[in-house]
């Protein structure tokens, strides 16, 4: 009788035990809000792909994504509507907009929701050319025939350092690698453009995305003027996209207001742009440009106004 019930109390505790193991798993908590890279740390030419998902994603509101260099700067910024799964994915090529050596931080935000993540960049994989070896010394003459004739210094021929060679997504230019810059398919570009024209496939959307790959990235002063460009614009312009979104009539003034910009930077669809000096030139020339439209016009035409008054 003792053995048989010690048989039954072993079974009943491996019965409770059993069953309580998988209630306990699934009491786990489980974040709203995900976000992740491939891998740890990239060099300069490799694809980053950014990936998150946002559990019971009900299409309320699209997932911001914000992207962080070493110094705590932020390069550039994502306005995503995922899928209806709740999935989301974003990508920036290793060498251009991230082209400072170190850690860089990803931050998501989804309603009231907010997770990071983080990944190294590792710089460039060529290796340095190896310096020329340097030429022999002379040797010294023997004491016995120190009154001859001394031999002439054998010349030493160098081989020339060699161009580097480039690796896959990069191109040389002036003698180094820097990366050829790619059309990203989603992120990174005008979010207040995207949240007026409904989707970044519009093509007014494409036009601006072509206009900042293919000639204003190209020149090392264009590369400049959007790093400093990108600082401004993402400080205000998520805020600007959310009410967009939420009024639909200052959607539609913010998109008769675009108009204007987007035939001034046409211009450049016309002119070839191979120096820095011309990329300065023009630069300068379309923001004096649009400057005039924006400001001084009505200026002047308020000005007038008030004196026929």
């Amino acid at each position: 009788m003792i053995k048989i019930t010690i048989f039954l109390l072993v079974f009943l505790s491996i019965t409770v035990m059993s069953y309580g193991m998988p209630v306990q798993s699934f009491a786990a908590d489980v974040a709203p809000l995900t976000v992740n890279v491939e891998f740890s740390s990239y060099r300069e030419g490799s694809e980053i792909t950014i990936t998150g998902l946002v559990r019971d994603y009900d299409q309320s509101q699209d997932v911001s994504i914000r992207l962080f260099d070493p110094n705590g700067s932020i390069v550039t910024v994502w306005q995503i509507t995922p899928n209806s799964d709740g999935t989301y994915s974003a990508s920036v090529t290793a060498g251009g907009m991230v082209n400072k050596a170190g850690e860089y931080t990803i931050l998501s935000f989804w309603n009231s929701n907010q997770t990071q993540t983080t990944f190294e960049y590792l710089g460039s994989s060529e290796p340095a050319p190896a310096a020329p070896a340097p030429a022999p010394a002379p040797a010294a003459p023997a004491p016995e025939a120190m009154d001859m004739e001394p031999e002439p210094e054998p010349v030493v021929e160098t081989e020339s350092v060699s161009e580097p060679m480039c690796g896959a997504g990069t191109v040389l230019k002036d003698g180094v690698c820097v990366v050829k810059e790619k059309e990203s398919s989603s992120g990174g570009g005008c979010l207040i453009a995207t949240a007026a024209y409904g989707s970044e496939m519009a093509p007014q959307i494409q036009f601006l995305r072509e206009i900042r790959d293919n000639t204003v990235l190209q020149t090392e002063s264009g590369s400049a003027f959007m790093t400093g460009f990108n600082q401004f614009y993402y400080s205000f312009s998520p805020a600007v996209a959310d009410y967009e979104r939420e009024n639909p009539v200052f959607k539609e003034t913010v998109k008769l207001a675009l108009t204007p910009m987007l035939t001034s930077l046409a211009i450049l669809n016309y002119v070839d742009i191979d120096s820095e000096t011309e990329m300065l030139g023009y630069g300068i020339g379309i923001i004096l440009l649009n400057i005039g439209m924006y400001f001084v016009a009505p200026a002047v035409i308020i000005i007038k106004i008030k004196n026929r008054k």
